[in-house]
């Protein structure tokens, strides 16, 4: 609705981060997080860490955003569409965590109660502090995390904390989205716009894997939060 009166008003809005409702997808500029991008790295890092186990299948399980969000349903799409090219790893449960870690945590003691630590193999936390939320209740539920055999667990959107478990060997993997690029790329993008250059009307902002191999490179980017 306020983006209805902005456009009546003939007030230009940008939008960032996430999409608008699609009602108004088309009265907005956008910067937005590719969203999408970040769900198929959480499965390239799921399947490459069991794989990198010697594992040829395994079950997995997902801690979700609120689902009713656009950001949580992008990441998805994306994710299950990169999983679906490796059907022997397959997702065995996917609950809404709300982007809540004690939900999350509350949540996956109840997933590994549910299955057993030998009935998971990987979890995907859909944000680093969900990720990491999973950790610690598989610890608490006695599973093994990391290493040659233990559970692999991939965060998204870094935090600083995501960046330290990688680090330590426990986090698999995460992806860009740190909140320091979303801002300046929507900085210039209105600096860009007042100076009369014509931004495209929706911009994408570009989104990295993030595993122990790369992990350095992206260090200091991902310890804003």
């Amino acid at each position: 609705v306020p983006i209805q009166k902005a456009k009546q008003a003939g007030i230009p809005v940008l939008v960032f981060d996430g999409r608008p409702d699609p009602s108004v997808d088309g009265d907005v500029m956008q910067v937005l997080s590719d969203s999408e991008a970040l769900g198929v790295a959480a499965a390239q890092n799921l399947v490459e860490g069991l794989q990198a186990q010697g594992k040829d299948s395994g079950n997995i399980i997902v801690v979700t955003g609120t689902k009713s969000g656009f950001a949580a349903q992008d990441r998805m799409q994306g994710f299950d569409a990169e999983m679906a090219k490796t059907p022997d790893f397959k997702v065995v449960d996917v609950q809404d965590g709300n982007w809540d870690p004690a939900l999350t945590g509350k949540i996956a003691t109840q997933l590994f109660a549910k299955y057993g630590c030998s009935g998971v193999q990987g979890a995907y936390g859909m944000a680093d502090y969900m990720a990491l939320a999973i950790v610690a209740s598989a610890k608490q539920a006695g599973c093994p995390v990391g290493g040659k055999d233990g559970l692999v667990v991939t965060g998204s959107n870094c935090f600083k904390a995501g960046i330290e478990s990688i680090q330590a060997g426990e986090l698999y993997g995460t992806a860009t989205e740190d909140p320091g690029t979303i801002a300046e790329q929507t900085a210039d993008y209105v600096i860009r716009y007042f100076n009369g250059e014509n931004p495209p009307a929706k911009e994408m902002v570009k989104e990295d894997r993030i595993t122990a191999d790369n992990v350095a490179q992206f260090a200091e980017q991902c310890s804003k939060a």
